[in-house]
């Protein structure tokens, strides 16, 4: 597939429009502000770190002395037995006792701005298509949602490790392909960084890139390069 090409004097690029069956019908002329961005690398790190954070179940957790049951009795006297003090078989100094500054369940999730998620986003799908490994096709449309027919259509497209994103209208091959190994089908609003640079592949329907290109719309407003 080819890369992207800027249109002259535009602010769109021009993308290799695809069939079913891998045949270039022509070109597709998409917004230059999101698939002709270039931007800084460290974006990328700084959204994927964010969404990893976002994913942690944070729910490690360890007992202190005030969880572990028992130990209500003092083991034996204060004075006279020629043993340590103690005052409880809980204590952190015994086997089974409770733990110091261990672990407690925790959230680790927090948001970059918005304007920064928005720019990793299109750095990330600028790059796909400056590789050229974003393919852009007409429709995703299966005669039954069936997971045969669905790896048939990717085998002709020959894609082996992709990220699909479908539009509106396009849900049921995410029916039929959800159970595929090497491929993960989302709709528009499920797209992020991290499963796109995952999946060396990307292909966007045309309905696809047509709601990226509405949904991100609103960050052009007053967004700086």
């Amino acid at each position: 597939m080819e890369g992207v090409q800027p249109v002259q004097g535009q602010e769109v690029v021009r993308l290799a429009l695809y069939s079913a069956n891998r045949q270039r019908v022509g070109d597709f002329e998409a917004s230059a502000y999101i698939f002709g961005h270039q931007g800084n690398p460290a974006v990328l790190h700084e959204v994927v770190r964010m969404q990893m954070a976002n994913r942690r179940a944070g729910t490690a957790a360890t007992k202190t002395r005030g969880m572990v049951s028992g130990g209500g009795a003092k083991p034996w006297r204060q004075k006279g037995t020629g043993r340590a003090r103690a005052g409880s078989i809980r204590s952190p100094l015994w086997r089974h006792g409770g733990t110091v500054f261990g672990p407690q369940p925790r959230d680790y999730s927090y948001k970059l701005p918005r304007k920064e998620r928005i720019k990793g986003l299109r750095l990330a799908l600028s790059e796909r298509a400056r590789e050229g490994k974003l393919f852009v096709i007409e429709q995703l449309v299966l005669e039954r949602p069936k997971t045969k027919l669905a790896k048939a259509l990717l085998d002709e497209l020959g894609l082996t490790h992709a990220l699909i994103v479908v539009g509106q209208g396009e849900e049921d091959f995410i029916r039929a392909a959800r159970n595929l190994p090497n491929y993960k089908v989302l709709r528009v609003a499920g797209i992020n960084v991290y499963d796109i640079l995952h999946y060396p592949e990307l292909l966007l329907t045309v309905k696809a890139v047509r709601a990226l290109e509405e949904r991100l719309a609103a960050g052009a407003k007053g967004d700086e390069n």
